[in-house]
């Protein structure tokens, strides 16, 4: 029994390695030698700027060599390549300005086109070079082009046009701005156009594995503009109740519904499918209003964590957020009359918002006051005095500098109508009205427009903050005039 275990772990094993190495042999491994030639055997080649060391490139290998391997056999060929740049490749490196890595360029007919700012996931990656090589949309001469177009697991936009027309316009002109996003295909074959009863038409194809009987499995456009086809596929798209992943993840707008689970058309499409149309039966009651999405729960364990789960079990999570980008979870164990449930309370704001905070510190009589989720609105937004909020993390480096200067300021305004705050903005949900993108972000709150805070772009010394501060203080400091002159004691 043991002996059979290890067997069948070593088969896994070798198995795993066999497949690793099957895909990294799709990917040319090219020198300074041999740079030029190879790059130009194909029209269209990608190459990875890399060096062994660097953590990004370790990261991107397998999903570039799995590209790679996705993108075997194509017509128009495309190749996908990689050069060492701390070896045999610097001279290269340097001939083309490589300053960081990995850095990706695509390369026609053996020179630079572009530089590559595509996906950096493996379909991802397959998909934005089939998009860039050849005509925007595929023209199907035959019928056994067409079906074989729509067998693969992608939605896609196909145009019937028996002649040249308008309508053939807007399809080529929209095909042409959305090539790297979308799948375009069109024929004017009379045996396809006789099989769709149509001569002149655009329709939106849902990919074969999302069918469902809740919604049919292709749409009409109606319309005889190119915005009007961007709408219509807009709408269109993800139907119902869309498959959310990283690559589509800003097509799906609040409020949202999304269900988390082992989504894996690949592998299991049927156990997929299972738990979809459980959502679908719900998605169909809130047209229009709620928007509902399905989405691998390996690939958000982000989103996840910002709910506080670190992982999702056997039945599906669901996840919500409204209008405001408030966040919800639905606490219930997954199911149909649940999930209606939940989206009916979500729609009728009945439902208490999921706020992402540290513990309220028992003690906030410190200088610097802290705000985390939960006190957010009674340290900032109520507390009745002008206010000044640091988001910060914990491990910058910036922010461990401001810290000192931060409390001294603090300290010299203490007896003013002045709050200085600062958020842990790793640990706390930040409001939506904050953009924080960096660390440390600060904003400037007037008491009487805490709805509208403004960025703090100045100096980060005492006296910056200060001088900033008396000027736009909503009344004059008591120790300082608005110019941010101390005042003299007689002043007082």
């Amino acid at each position: 029994m043991f002996r059979c275990k290890i067997v069948t772990y070593v088969v896994a094993l070798l198995l795993t390695i066999h497949t690793a190495f099957a895909a990294e042999a799709d990917v040319l491994d090219l020198t300074d030698s041999d740079f030029s030639t190879r790059v130009g055997e194909t029209e269209t080649t990608l190459v990875m700027f890399y060096a062994p060391w660097c953590g990004h490139c370790k990261k991107l290998k397998p999903e570039y060599a799995k590209a790679a391997e996705l993108l075997r056999g194509e017509d128009p060929a495309i190749a996908l390549a990689k050069i060492d740049c701390t070896e045999d490749g610097k001279e290269t490196c340097n001939k083309f300005s490589v300053s960081g890595y990995p850095t990706l360029k695509v390369f026609k007919n053996g020179e630079v086109s572009q530089e590559y700012n595509g996906p950096r996931d493996a379909t991802g990656i397959a998909k934005y070079m089939k998009s860039i090589v050849g005509p925007a949309s595929k023209d199907l001469l035959t019928l056994d082009a067409f079906e074989a177009f729509l067998k693969v697991q992608e939605t896609s936009v196909v145009g019937y046009f028996e002649k040249e027309s308008d309508l053939k316009g807007v399809f080529l002109k929209y095909a042409d701005s959305q090539r790297e996003r979308l799948r375009f295909g069109h024929s004017s074959a009379k045996d396809v156009l006789e099989k769709q009863g149509e001569n002149n038409a655009i329709y939106l194809i849902r990919a074969k594995q999302l069918a469902n009987k809740f919604e049919p499995d292709f749409v009409k456009f109606e319309g005889k503009t190119k915005d009007e086809l961007s709408t219509f596929v807009k709408e269109n798209f993800h139907g119902l109740c869309g498959v959310r992943s990283r690559e589509t993840i800003n097509d799906f707008k609040n409020p949202l519904v999304v269900v988390y689970y082992a989504v894996d058309y690949v592998k299991n499409p049927k156990g997929t499918n299972y738990w979809r149309n459980r959502v679908l039966k719900v998605a169909k009651e809130f047209v229009g209003r709620v928007n509902f999405a399905v989405s691998a729960k390996d690939d958000f364990q982000h989103e996840l964590n910002e709910y506080g789960y670190d992982y999702v079990g056997d039945k599906p999570l669901v996840l919500a957020r409204d209008a405001k980008n408030q966040k919800f979870i639905m606490k219930e164990e997954f199911s149909v009359d649940n999930l209606q449930a939940f989206a009916t309370d979500l729609e009728e704001g009945a439902l208490e918002p999921y706020v992402k905070s540290e513990p309220i510190p028992e003690s906030n009589d410190a200088p610097v006051k802290i705000a985390v989720g939960k006190n957010f609105e009674d340290v900032v937004t109520n507390n009745g005095v002008d206010t000044l909020i640091e988001f910060y993390a914990p491990w910058c480096g910036h922010c461990k500098k401001l810290t000192p200067v931060y409390e001294e300021l603090a300290t010299k305004l203490k007896d003013e109508e002045v709050a200085i705050v600062k958020m842990d903005a790793t640990a706390n949900d930040v409001p939506p009205t904050y953009d924080v993108r960096g660390f440390p972000t600060l904003f400037w709150l007037p008491k009487n427009g805490k709805n509208s805070p403004k960025r703090y772009e100045g100096g980060r010394e005492v006296d910056d903050f200060i001088k900033y501060i008396a000027q736009h203080a909503t009344d004059e400091l008591k120790g300082w005039d608005r110019k941010g002159n101390e005042k003299k004691k007689d002043e007082l």
